[in-house]
């Protein structure tokens, strides 16, 4: 009988604990010594070039990629894992390799980020939310007031950024912080998105 694949999103704002859960989840895979194989976006090189990495320093291996088309070209057709970190980076392609591997009985676990600094959908993330098998939101912890956080904090020299500077920045706690609903701002807002 053919395995039945599955596609996992792990999605939430910086500072949510989103690479410690796929670390988690391929690290589980491991154990029941199935064949798996780590990929993220390149442009994220904040911590390792060759692994994704934690905030507080745990980490495993990845194969830096910057599109999906090169997912394709190194999976192993032994794999029946497949872990993609900062999703939000990629190109469209990569949601129909997605579900493409998951309907193949691989089970796919996507982490990223799913909304920008201006509290916007992020890249991709809609559509892989929509076609997955499981949603894993994760919240951070505002720091700011210390309550729940579901958003990601854009700094410029210690003030919010504003609405039209840069959607990427990579980034970590020098330029980014989690943020509450009530604490999260945006500088020059349009009148039309005001909230």
């Amino acid at each position: 009988m053919k395995p039945v694949g599955s596609l996992i999103v792990v999605a939430g704002s910086m500072f949510a604990g989103k690479s410690e859960e796929l670390i988690r989840l391929v690290r589980r895979a491991m154990y029941a010594r199935k064949q798996v194989q780590v990929f993220k976006h390149a442009l994220d090189d904040r911590f390792e070039i060759t692994a994704v990495a934690t905030h507080n320093g745990v980490s495993i291996d990845a194969v830096p990629v910057r599109h999906s088309r090169e997912i394709t070209a190194q999976l192993r057709k032994e794999t029946t894992v497949v872990a993609i970190e900062e999703a939000q980076f990629f190109d469209p392609g990569l949601v129909p390799l997605c579900v493409s591997l998951a309907d193949k009985g691989l089970t796919v676990i996507a982490a990223g980020l799913d909304q920008d600094f201006r509290r916007e959908p992020f890249g991709i993330m809609p559509q892989l939310l929509a076609q997955a098998d499981e949603v894993i939101k994760l919240r951070a912890i505002c720091m700011t007031c210390g309550q729940p956080a579901s958003h990601t904090q854009r700094l410029v020299d210690g003030k919010p950024a504003a609405w039209n500077d840069p959607i990427v920045l990579i980034g970590a706690t020098d330029h980014y912080e989690a943020r509450c609903r009530q604490c999260h701002k945006v500088r020059n807002v349009p009148k039309k998105r005001a909230r």
